[in-house]
């Protein structure tokens, strides 16, 4: 068994390698090629955590596995993400273990990756000011992956708790681009393209709010009751989405659906785009919006990717197991 630990795989993985394994899994998802089995999301009670596994079987890359981690409120004031996982690979021939992988930044990564496929796919091409609903760790690698995808200049972003936008902003200016920080009803008049990401339960933006021609990639609704965007602009918009089943219990159009504003069978699959069976972006007037609920395949193809790159490299650690 091959172990590769979360200060390696943050060293070896680079986002263009997470861009094209999760881009890759997404097409074979579409294709029937790979499954993602049902998610396991608890509440512990302790630590005020949540717990649970996302796994899955890519038959396309003979990728088989889980991420098991969850949510601790309470590990930033002990030096730590509040985010932690770990990535178990598996033999699809034997079952036996094949790798254990540090998930917490490939998790980062893999999130990205899927906003900026959204945006390839979906934002009209002379999208030239990116708009960012907030400002935490997640924020940071949502920019550099955006800015691989469209030729932005410009960078407008909120936050709940404006001291915060200090660091995203430094990211920004970093990448060479401008930064403002605005209301979101400004925010909103201003972007091309839209990311939120952030663990809000109460809607961020409106329908009114959000003009023709934007693109939403809507990446941190991955929990039933978690809501971005307020449900009418999800039943305004074209909707597009990793998983369907998620995306209508876990993720962000749950609640046009459970409305009845919007029908599950309205949802496309961002990987039938990428295959070319279903079109993208309709007209330069049309609301996209990308609900990115988070599926445990990406994971998978990420972990697998920079065990690659690990053993190529002759990095890691081969354990008897």
């Amino acid at each position: 068994m091959f172990v590769v630990s979360e200060k390696l795989a943050a060293a070896l993985m680079t986002e263009a390698a997470g861009f094209e394994a999760v881009e890759a899994v997404f097409a074979a998802m579409a294709r029937g090629e790979a499954t993602n089995f049902p998610v396991i999301r608890e509440a512990i009670g302790h630590a005020d955590a949540l717990y649970g596994f996302k796994s899955g079987f890519d038959r396309a890359g003979l990728t088989l596995g889980l991420k098991s981690g969850g949510y601790w409120p309470g590990n930033a004031a002990k030096g730590l993400a509040n985010h932690q996982s770990t990535v178990f690979l598996f033999d699809p021939n034997t079952g036996r273990p094949t790798a254990v992988v540090g998930g917490n930044y490939l998790t980062a990564i893999r999130t990205a990756a899927a906003s900026a496929i959204s945006i390839k796919y979906l934002a009209r091409a002379d999208s030239r000011t990116l708009g960012v609903v907030g400002a935490g760790h997640q924020s940071h690698f949502q920019v550099r992956a955006a800015v691989t995808q469209r030729t932005f200049d410009r960078v407008v972003a909120w936050n709940l708790h404006p001291e915060m936008l200090d660091g995203l902003e430094k990211t920004v200016r970093d990448l060479g681009l401008a930064f403002e920080a605005m209301e979101r009803p400004s925010l909103c008049a201003e972007a091309d393209v839209i990311i939120t990401i952030t663990s809000s339960h109460d809607p961020l933006l409106s329908a009114e709010w959000v003009r023709s021609g934007t693109h939403l990639a809507c990446m941190g609704t991955d929990t039933k009751g978690k809501m971005e965007v307020d449900r009418t602009l999800v039943a305004k918009a074209s909707v597009f989405t990793d998983a369907i089943a998620q995306s209508v219990t876990i993720g962000e159009s749950q609640h046009a659906v459970g409305a009845g504003l919007l029908a599950a069978d309205a949802i496309t699959l961002i990987g039938d785009v990428i295959n070319g069976i279903q079109p993208g972006r309709a007209s330069v007037e049309e609301i996209t919006l990308f609900d990115g609920t988070g599926v445990g395949l990406q994971d998978l193809a990420v972990a697998r990717a920079v065990v690659a790159i690990a053993v190529e490299r002759g990095l890691g650690e081969a354990v008897e197991f």
